[in-house]
């Protein structure tokens, strides 16, 4: 696909400098960190994701699911790709339910084994790759600082800091902020939503089991959010029907395939699909910046978008001599 919104290099780098990405506040990430000890490792990645995607589309939303799901537990480590024979690392946590994309990880990391022994992480792969995804659907393409260093631990109850599909606004934004992120990242994260599915397991308490006053109690659980549009929740509800969790439709309502603005337009109209989507339309100052997006010269949402990929990207690294390692195979940590 052609992408949109391009962030050139020395644009980026200016964005990556101004956000003090590159520096000690976030950690000695650089953008062409493997230029010298390893040059292909870049596009070894893209590689990857090309050829995953050309098989499955659907993969593309799931390499940035992959990443938000890494960063925000402890920070961008790798330690979601770790499996364990006793179910007890991240991935096994609920939160982490029909998560995709290690895979990609897996076969890119393979490749870089055999140019480039022990020199890439796997948690630079999952920035990467989600950065090539980004584009690949549409979005804009942008330089991702790499240097990260893989974790040395993965434990499941660590992902129970993973915001929910239920979540209301005030515990969304408490999550982002403890993240390092502010409201504009929340907002910016969020659109994300603009290309992926979801499954009806997330979407069946808004439509039948949401809490109404006067229905026999402060925990009666009887009816329909009625923040949705009545013609809405009825098109939900025949995609949704009670009893169905696993059909899966889009969170972006009729641009689910492609990368744009559209899922902010959705929020502001009331036709989010998870409650969480529709919060950010339920607080003055996040409301206000879905409408800044929306009313903006074009490019603005891009770039914007851009920068909050880098920034959560950025979260907790590992880098230097601070510790962690670069691992052989991505779903377990190294022996020696």
């Amino acid at each position: 696909m052609a992408c949109r919104g391009t962030v050139p290099g020395a644009a980026a780098a200016l964005l990556l400098l101004s956000l003090g990405v590159v520096g000690v506040a976030r950690g000695q990430l650089q953008v062409g960190f493997y230029s010298d000890s390893c040059p292909d490792a870049e596009d070894t990645v893209t590689a990857a994701v090309q050829d995953a995607a050309g098989n499955d589309p659907t993969i593309l939303p799931a390499l940035l699911r992959l990443q938000f799901h890494d960063c925000f537990v402890k920070g961008c480590d790798a330690s979601v790709l770790i499996r364990s024979a006793s179910n007890d690392a991240e991935v096994d946590n609920s939160k982490n339910q029909g998560l995709r994309g290690q895979d990609v990880v897996d076969a890119a990391k393979a490749q870089l084994e055999d140019l480039c022994p022990g020199v890439v992480s796997c948690a630079d792969i999952i920035a990467l790759a989600a950065r090539d995804a980004v584009a690949m659907t549409g979005g804009p393409s942008f330089d991702v600082p790499t240097g990260r260093r893989d974790g040395l631990t993965s434990n499941l109850r660590d992902a129970d800091v993973l915001p929910d599909a239920a979540d209301s606004i005030s515990h969304l934004r408490s999550s982002f902020a403890a993240a390092g992120l502010d409201d504009r990242d929340l907002v910016l994260l969020t659109a994300a939503h603009t290309v992926g599915t979801t499954a009806c397991f997330f979407v069946k308490d808004r439509l039948y089991s949401y809490p109404l006053a006067g229905g026999g109690g402060n925990n009666s659980k009887t009816g329909t959010d009625p923040s949705i549009p009545a013609a809405f929740a009825a098109e939900l509800k025949a995609r949704c029907p009670p009893g169905d969790v696993n059909t899966r439709l889009p969170l972006d309502r009729g641009s689910e395939g492609e990368f744009d603005d559209s899922i902010l337009r959705n929020i502001r109209s009331g036709l989010a699909v998870i409650a969480s989507d529709a919060a950010l339309a339920t607080s003055n100052a996040t409301r206000a910046l879905v409408d800044a997006y929306l009313s903006a010269a074009a490019g603005s949402f891009e770039r914007d978008f851009a920068v909050a990929m880098v920034r959560m990207g950025s979260i907790g690294v590992i880098t230097g001599d601070d510790g962690g390692e670069i691992r052989d195979v991505c779903s377990a940590f190294n022996t020696n």
